[in-house]
């Protein structure tokens, strides 16, 4: 399929589904696939990002992850609070980057198009992408020292995943690239590659731990998963924020996604990806079914061993490793945003 056939269901999904909700303010394009063009082809392991604007400060749960006209879309609630300004958005690491181009669907107030046409015009001032910068180490620093050594072990794991993988974005959103999700350490590779600062990503890695793991032993725990993730999606009941990233419908992108990165040869690429799956399932089966938890936790634990991790003390070593490398990630980011701010915006 073409992004631009894509995009057509999802503008479509929008007027069908979203506008004629009383809380609808507006929709717009997010997510891996804004920038590409029309023609471009869709991977069958990408789904198309909407994100609705709604009225109310605590907007209601994301529908998620849903298949409409053979079009896999992602569908998350924002506030109009977090749209406050365009300072506001400029500031933001995640939200800034929806705005730097036209990507709105949907727009019955005028308001996303005022926002649009400011964000993007100081999108590269350098102040603002420095605090953009300092808006994702905050929240790498942050979240590791909310860690909680007491929880349930795959909490643990998501607990010093996600903020070690943020490290990346630093990087990213310093080269003005999307702070991509599942595919971060594969544009963090390329962003410092293309900057000369290659030796940096090895260090990356051993943060994640997959520096020196291998294609058959990542494959193996990727195996491992997708019987985990098939368990997981058959049995789910609890509503949890990521729960439509485990469901049939998102099995293309969560196993066959990362078998492809695999085969291309970017298994410690896929690790990443791989590793917060399985914790997420083991929540999941935590809530819903907990013999299975137990009967699949011995899969989770090895993935993870391979990584390093095999107690709440190793996870928090490796906080305390991304603790120090933070200040040389840091000048790094400083020197990719000196240049990129300097030419032309990729």
């Amino acid at each position: 399929m073409r992004v631009g056939a894509a995009r057509s269901a999802a503008t479509q999904w929008v007027a069908e589904h979203a506008r004629t909700d009383p809380g609808f303010r507006g929709a717009y394009f997010s997510g891996s696939t804004v920038g590409l063009p029309d023609d471009a082809e869709l991977s069958p392991s990408s789904d198309i990002d909407i994100m609705v604007v709604r009225a109310e400060d605590s907007p209601p749960a994301k529908p998620g992850k849903l298949r409409f006209q053979d079009t896999l879309l992602e569908v998350s609630h924002l506030s109009w609070a977090e749209l406050s300004s365009a300072d506001a958005v400029l500031s933001s690491y995640h939200l800034a980057g929806s705005f730097r181009r036209d990507t709105i669907i949907d727009d019955p107030t005028g308001r996303l198009r005022t926002l649009h046409a400011d964000v993007a015009r100081r999108f590269a001032e350098p102040a603002w992408v420095r605090r953009r910068c300092e808006d994702a180490r905050h929240r790498v620093e942050s979240r590791l020292a909310a860690f909680d050594p007491s929880a349930p072990f795959h909490e643990q794991v998501t607990g010093w995943l996600f903020p070690t993988g943020v490290t990346t974005h630093v990087l990213l959103v310093a080269a003005l690239r999307n702070p991509t999700v599942r595919l971060r350490y594969v544009a963090a590779r390329e962003v410092l590659a293309a900057y000369g600062h290659d030796h940096l990503y090895p260090e990356l890695l051993a943060l994640l731990g997959c520096a020196r793991i291998s294609a058959p032993v990542v494959r193996h725990h990727l195996d491992e998963l997708a019987d985990t993730f098939d368990t997981t999606a058959r049995v789910a009941t609890t509503p949890f924020f990521f729960s439509s990233d485990i469901t049939a419908q998102a099995r293309p992108i969560a196993i066959d996604g990362s078998r492809s990165l695999i085969d291309r040869g970017d298994h410690r690429e896929a690790v990443f990806w791989i590793v917060a799956t399985f914790a997420r399932c083991h929540t999941i089966l935590a809530a819903d079914a907990p013999e299975l938890h137990a009967a699949r936790t011995p899969a989770f634990r090895a993935a993870v061993a391979d990584l390093g991790i095999t107690s709440a003390d190793d996870l928090l070593r490796r906080a305390e490793d991304v603790g120090r490398f933070l200040p040389r990630l840091w000048r790094t980011a400083e020197e990719i945003l000196d240049k990129s701010v300097g030419g032309p915006a990729v």
